[in-house]
């Protein structure tokens, strides 16, 4: 069986060289891994720690946008690209722990998912800023009304999946609004999502934090949207 992790990447210098280690380093028993970094149109040096990985990783593929589109569209380049049985979503920040990957993927080798999200909710131990706390409780019960099923954590960038539902999916998303247009679709198409506590180390804006309050409007917006539309 073969695991893609797709990292998508924005301005990462400080973190980007780390998380592919990571990534690189997790031991899975009878999983092969294929990595692919997608270069969102980084301004800083992301692109040279990602370049200096190349040589050293045969199993990492980098992928380029030539201008920065979102988070939205370098995960959806990823996924064209992907020839994985599952895919993980990665974000390059090290807020969540690639160490952590068994988790998401148990629910899934055992077939008891299809779909699965590492939520920073149910781990009682992690502690989510009020702010991130509070834009994903809005989201979350917005999705559980609208549909009728309850995910804690529908902004976790934590979530696997396999190839089928990939292949069921239609993403349009380009930024954040990822997170809302995969939930909403894969629960219309009648997925269930499991959910497993993840650990979560949150960092500031200062220490680049990129989701800003726009971006929340747009996840309630993407959610409402798509209870009325079909896509």
């Amino acid at each position: 069986m073969k695991l893609s992790v797709i990292i998508p990447v924005y301005n990462e210098q400080a973190t980007i060289a780390a998380l592919i280690e990571k990534v690189r380093a997790v031991k899975l028993k009878n999983i092969t891994k294929e990595i692919i970094v997608v270069d969102d149109g980084s301004t800083d040096d992301s692109r040279q720690q990602i370049n200096a990985k190349l040589q050293k990783i045969p199993n990492l593929k980098v992928l380029s946008l030539p201008i920065n589109l979102g988070k939205g569209a370098a995960i959806r380049l990823g996924l064209k690209q992907s020839t994985g049985d599952i895919v993980i979503i990665q974000d390059a920040d090290l807020e969540l722990d690639p160490q952590e990957f068994h988790l998401l993927l148990e629910p899934i080798l055992s077939n008891q998912a299809k779909i699965v999200y590492g939520s920073r909710i149910l781990n009682s131990q992690t502690k989510i800023p009020f702010k991130s706390w509070l834009a994903t409780k809005i989201t979350s019960t917005l999705t559980g009304l609208l549909f009728g099923h309850w995910v804690s954590d529908i902004n976790t960038a934590y979530k696997a999946f396999t190839k089928e539902v990939l292949t069921k999916i239609n993403l349009r998303s380009v930024q954040f609004e990822f997170d809302a247009e995969f939930t909403v679709k894969a629960l219309k198409l009648g997925f269930k999502i499991a959910e497993v506590p993840v650990s979560f180390h949150p960092r500031t804006r200062l220490q680049g934090k990129k989701i800003r309050f726009r971006d929340g409007l747009d996840l309630v917006f993407t959610i409402i949207k798509y209870r009325l539309v079909n896509d």
